[in-house]
């Protein structure tokens, strides 16, 4: 049997994204979750995980060198943080930017994988 050579880096990103899908995952089952006085709902908490697991994702795939798929982290990174954070706000201007930054991000990274 072979051990696991498991890296810190990614198994953060994997621990971060599984969380979030189970946050998702319990949404219909757990009510809200008191955090710093307001109650917060499980789906909101795994959108702002996500987002966490995209920009740390930006750290793992820089420090490798992987300069694209860093690139696609930190885009998807700003995009979920603007499309979590206009809802959150009541602000359509964040959510509309998330979009813009979503579209965008996906045409540059289309141009660039060529």
């Amino acid at each position: 049997m072979t051990a696991l050579d498991l890296e810190p880096g990614p198994v953060a990103v994997g621990t971060l994204v599984g969380l979030a899908g189970l946050l998702f995952l319990v949404t219909p089952v757990v009510d809200p979750v008191p955090v710093g006085g307001l109650a917060v709902s499980p789906v909101a908490l795994s959108a702002v995980t996500l987002t966490a697991a995209f920009a740390l994702g930006t750290v793992v795939f820089a420090l490798r060198g992987r300069r694209l798929f860093a690139t696609a982290h930190g885009v998807f990174a700003v995009a979920w943080a603007l499309l979590v954070a206009g809802p959150l706000f009541g602000s359509g201007d964040l959510l509309l930017a998330g979009v813009v930054v979503l579209v965008a991000g996906v045409g540059f990274l289309a141009s660039q994988a060529r």
